[in-house]
């Protein structure tokens, strides 16, 4: 006698296959390019590069990042502007003091930003006019480079050629639960626009790690089409790129990663994550329903599996396909993570799992019912 299937289990084993097509395309394929594949050679770096970081009251960081940036290995040059947004410490005296030992070092001051304007965007603005090189490379003040190869490596991407290189930026391994969710929520978005711009189909970038051409910045009129928006210098910058047709490429070797501290309490995750999404309605459709179709099959899984659960003749076949589900995301995020030199530990990926995605599902309901934003 068959099993009888209701129409609540074929809905779950279509998430699966949703969320396996997913795995197969983008992420074990992705997962699977060794460092050494589409590699540059040695001498692919290019020219000189300008090094923006911008900053609002982040002295202390800035004293642990700048001497790491100075200490780069890059024998073309760079110059290392740093953007002074605000501050309300002693952030120009400590870059003025390291002007006057490092040529190469500059300050830009932004006393004031115009009304209705996002403060970050504006002060970037003023960074990238004064650059004196072709290519440009950012990150934040609260990051470190990997590496000493960190600027050397993040330039060969121009080599393939590209106008846009995309990097990976993690965070530090810390004692906790919160450390690791945001590591694994780090991981998986990585996962995301990594490898869907390996495929040809870039739709964002991080702002800790990001580089492009001045003629980039020219052709895409810089952040004029969402000057107003708090968020996107990194991802709605993306988005305009590829509405120009630049060219996108990704630079994920670990010896281009950057490196920062993650929040420590789940109030500033909260903050810094509903940033980060406020972004997301300003993609353009295809990018919002690709993204949407990943989020949105694996939230419908859980939500269905539950259900499943008050259904006894569905026990059997709901066993099969969480366990296919869960062999397949562990297979994919341990490859992962070991592709982008982030790893977490293997046995704690389902549990990152369920907790990530309704976390997510409770950042979208605060975000459509409260959407009041605010930088630093």
């Amino acid at each position: 006698m068959p099993i009888p299937f209701s129409p609540v289990l074929w809905l779950l084993a279509l998430c699966v296959l949703i969320q396996l097509c997913y795995v197969g395309y983008y992420f074990l394929p992705f997962a699977a390019r060794s460092a050494a594949a589409g590699a540059e050679p040695a001498d692919a770096a290019g020219g000189p590069v300008s090094v923006l970081v911008c900053a609002h009251n982040e002295l202390e960081n800035l004293r642990r990042l700048l001497p790491l940036l100075l200490q780069q290995d890059y024998p073309p040059g760079f110059e290392l502007i740093l953007i002074d947004d605000r501050s309300g410490d002693d952030t120009y005296l400590y870059v003025q003091q390291l002007t006057q030992y490092y040529p190469n070092v500059r300050l830009v001051s932004v006393d004031r930003t115009p009304d209705g304007l996002s403060p970050k965007k504006y002060a970037l603005t003023l960074g990238i006019k004064t650059a004196r090189h072709e290519q440009l490379l950012f990150t934040d003040a609260d990051c470190i480079p990997a590496t000493d190869q960190w600027i050397s490596q993040m330039q060969r991407g121009f080599a393939r050629p590209a106008d846009v290189v995309l990097g990976y930026s993690a965070y530090a391994p810390e004692p906790g639960f919160l450390n690791k969710l945001i590591r694994f929520e780090t991981l998986l978005t990585g996962a995301q626009y990594l490898s869907f711009a390996w495929r040809g189909k870039p739709y964002m970038g991080v702002g800790r790690n990001l580089a492009y051409t001045r003629a980039s910045f020219r052709q895409t009129k810089g952040f004029a089409s969402h000057i107003r928006s708090l968020g996107g210098d990194d991802d709605l910058f993306v988005q305009d790129a590829v509405r120009c047709g630049l060219r996108v490429t990704v630079q994920a070797e670990p010896a281009a990663h950057t490196i920062s501290e993650a929040a420590t309490t789940w109030g500033a995750w909260w903050r810094q994550k509903r940033r980060h999404l406020s972004a997301g309605r300003s993609y353009g459709l295809a990018d919002r329903l690709r993204i949407g179709n990943f989020i949105g099959a694996n939230l419908l899984f859980y939500f269905t599996a539950v259900g499943l659960l008050f259904s006894q003749p569905d026990w059997v076949p709901l066993a099969v396909l969480w366990g296919v589900r869960t062999v397949a995301i562990w297979v994919a995020y341990a490859r992962l993570g070991r592709r982008l030199d982030d790893q977490l530990p293997v046995a704690w990926i389902p549990l990152l799992d369920v907790v990530y995605f309704f976390y997510y599902l409770a950042l979208g309901i605060s975000l459509f019912l409260y959407r009041n934003l605010r930088w630093k």
